[in-house]
């Protein structure tokens, strides 16, 4: 973490920021959170982000005292005063100090520069693994900061040279713990639509392919597609290879998967240019 924050409603340093012990977001883990990439100092698809942001505290029932407008002049200003490059931004908001210790009540609003490890060049040029787990994110339409059951998986992955986990539940695939996920399947690409956080980069995935099928597909789907990936603000476009212990594909990442990993990083550049010009 940066050696300054927003929190308390100031700038400040990030060592003095502090959350009451009693804040719902840490005894009940109600709160919400938006996580995004710079590019240089350029956030990436600020407004997009921002907007998820809003609307997550909305959907959550949490007083925001911040307007959109007022929350990128405080990123800015971070990212100034932090000299932040290529590196993450974390927005929290917490559930607050409620008189009954349940109910949302209003909260505090933290912001952080973090560094950022990218997967590594190994792993985009040969994809990875996933495993298979009966489930569906709860609340999937707000971001919260609830990820108790990927958290206590992770324990486990590494021993099963894994990535991440991939959820399906009654019949339908939905989504990796962080990340939307994507099948190509004689040429065309299908993403779900149900039961999922909507991803700012699967936003743009989604405008870079043109014609994906917004379609319900079950586990054996995805195991028998040409091939699969995935994508979140910290993985970009991820190859998935491998699924359990089944082979997707040829066990390489396939010419869609490479071409959108391709045209995404022009996208990025892109879009830092846009906003350095203006």
């Amino acid at each position: 973490m940066k050696p300054y924050c927003f929190a308390n409603d100031t700038i400040t340093d990030s060592k003095g920021a502090s959350l009451h012990p009693l804040d719902i977001g840490l005894i009940r883990g109600y709160a919400i959170f938006d996580f995004f990439r710079t590019v240089g100092t350029h956030p990436l698809f600020l407004e997009d982000y921002l907007k998820r942001f809003t609307l997550s505290a909305e959907k959550a029932g949490l007083p925001l005292d911040y307007s959109r407008d007022e929350l990128r002049d405080i990123i800015y200003q971070l990212i100034e005063k932090n000299d932040h490059k290529d590196g993450g931004i974390r927005m929290v908001l917490t559930g607050g100090i409620s008189a009954n210790h349940f109910l949302p009540a209003r909260g505090q609003l933290f912001i952080f520069c973090e560094p950022l490890m990218l997967p590594s060049q190994e792993k985009y040029e040969n994809g990875v693994k996933l495993l298979s787990v009966d489930y569906v994110r709860p609340l999937p339409a707000i971001k919260t900061t609830n990820y108790t059951y990927p958290c206590w998986l992770s324990l486990d992955w590494k021993s099963q040279g894994a990535e991440d986990v991939v959820y399906h539940h009654d019949g339908r695939v939905s989504e990796s713990s962080r990340s939307n996920i994507f099948l190509v399947k004689q040429g065309q690409i299908y993403t779900p639509q149900r039961d999922i956080l909507w991803g700012i980069t699967r936003k743009k995935v989604m405008e870079l392919a043109g014609n994906i099928s917004l379609s319900d597909f079950s586990l054996e789907d995805l195991l028998n597609a040409d091939e699969v990936f995935i994508s979140s603000t910290t993985k970009r476009i991820l190859p998935i290879t491998r699924i359990d212990e089944v082979q997707v594909g040829n066990g390489k990442p396939g010419p869609h998967t490479r071409k959108l990993m391709a045209d995404f990083l022009t996208m990025e550049i892109e879009n830092a240019g846009a906003v350095k010009r203006n």
